[in-house]
């Protein structure tokens, strides 16, 4: 399939669930409340974020999946292959058990929630821990999949994903009045479903009877030469991406986070564009690195960086102009008057967010993962201490301000290194 459908694809997986969201928020903020709808988008990052625990392999798996289509060594995919799941899953299921046991402070204390919410926060977290696993591991079934390029197939079960994260939660308020923990139980049941369906389409990738391979160390090992890198971008990417909600939750109260995290949702969905592009370029690059084509990678590399720079430009500009109208028609004029210049100072961090995603993946395609999380360490450093500190001085504007300080370095920095890297046989292949 073409780059070009993978990225359609990629953009209807990502985009669909974008739309339900706009219809479904505001009925949920109306009926359960600001706080609780905070409190579910913390939720709905957790559950996201202790995806971590896959270690990086989801991806590695699409890197060394692809490589080995690249090279015709199909015989190492089984193998390989297991090896990477059942790691997922036993890091899932660590990854589990520490949500678990941090339920309780966190919905008790740490999140400075309202005393009525305090024990449905702490249950719903509880909840919530079960979904770990099963995202690990749906992380390394669409890790073989994309590494396929069946981007057709794995969109439409995000697709479907995403859906659920939004409509279900509607559903069950609509039919079960506003119970954050029976929200919680249908988020969790959306992911089992999701994660058979996983495994039912990456069994036609795969020769049969894969699954009687045995799992082994080595292709273990060999993932994490890749994946630990990654996994220290996974850690801390995310971190930078939504510590600033957990830490304006304990700075300034859970009251004030959807003020913050509501437009932040809906602003990183723009984002939806530079992922569906270099979700398709990631397996396309490491193909050609692999394949040793320098000239083909570069001009891919290069086309992709102009035709994301001219497409967000235009969308990130509409959205200043039009914030303030936009959040009043959308969530009223209340909503509005607290966020509509966070969401002007943010759109500026999401189109240079946009513009980095392409030399984050083609370092990434190269297998030099170790460069990307260095940076992210480095800007982790510099970048938990100034949001402290902005959040006193400035409270919610701070936030925002610091964040896209650290998305314009990060910018700098990926953009330098992936010029070196590509114009550089020495760069081809980790």
């Amino acid at each position: 399939m073409s780059l070009s459908k993978n990225t359609a694809w990629n953009l209807i997986g990502t985009g669909t669930p974008f739309l339900v969201g706009l219809a479904t928020i505001p009925y949920l903020i109306k009926h359960i409340g600001v706080e609780s709808f905070g409190i579910l988008t913390l939720i709905w990052t957790l559950i996201g974020y202790f995806s971590l625990f896959d270690l990086g392999l989801g991806r590695a798996l699409t890197q060394q999946v692809a490589s080995c289509i690249a090279t015709k060594r199909l015989e190492r995919l089984p193998s390989l292959v297991k090896s990477g799941l059942v790691f997922t899953g036993w890091t899932g299921l660590i990854g589990g058990l520490l949500l678990a046991v941090l339920s309780q402070p966190l919905g008790h204390s740490w999140l400075k929630v309202s005393s009525s919410l305090q024990h449905d926060t702490a249950c719903s977290l509880l909840i919530a821990a079960l979904g770990i696993p099963l995202t690990t591991v749906t992380t390394g079934l669409r890790g073989v999949i994309e590494a396929y390029e069946d981007f057709r197939g794995s969109n439409i079960l995000r697709i479907s994903l995403g859906i659920a994260n939004f409509a279900l939660p509607a559903l069950s308020v609509m039919f079960f009045g506003p119970s954050l923990i029976l929200i919680v139980v249908t988020l969790i049941l959306a992911r089992v479903v999701i994660f058979v369906a996983h495994i039912r389409l990456m069994n036609t990738k795969l020769p049969a009877g894969w699954f009687k391979k045995e799992a082994n160390s080595k292709d273990v090992k060999n993932l994490l030469t890749f994946g630990v890198w990654m996994t220290v971008s996974n850690i801390i990417s995310p971190l930078m991406v939504t510590a600033d909600r957990f830490i304006i939750s304990a700075t300034l109260g859970a009251g004030l986070v959807a003020y913050y995290t509501v437009p932040f949702e809906i602003l990183i969905r723009v984002l939806i564009l530079p992922a569906a592009l270099t979700s398709a370029l990631f397996p396309r690059l490491a193909t050609l690195f692999h394949a040793e084509d320098s000239t083909a990678a570069k001009s891919l590399y290069y086309r992709s960086l102009k035709i994301v720079t001219i497409t967000l430009l235009p969308i990130c500009l509409i959205i200043t102009l039009g914030s303030y109208y936009g959040l009043t028609l959308w969530l009223g004029k209340d909503f509005a008057e607290h966020s509509w210049i966070i969401v002007c100072i943010l759109t500026v961090g999401i189109f240079l967010n946009g513009i980095a995603y392409v030399p984050f993946s083609a370092i990434q395609a190269t297998g030099n993962a170790k460069i990307t999380a260095y940076f992210h360490i480095l800007e982790l450093c510099i970048y938990i201490p100034l949001l402290l500190l902005a959040l006193r001085l400035f409270g919610l504007y701070g936030a925002a301000i610091v964040w896209t300080i650290r998305i314009a370095l990060d910018l700098s920095l990926l953009l330098f290194f992936a010029k070196k890297l590509i114009s550089s046989h020495k760069g081809f292949v980790r």
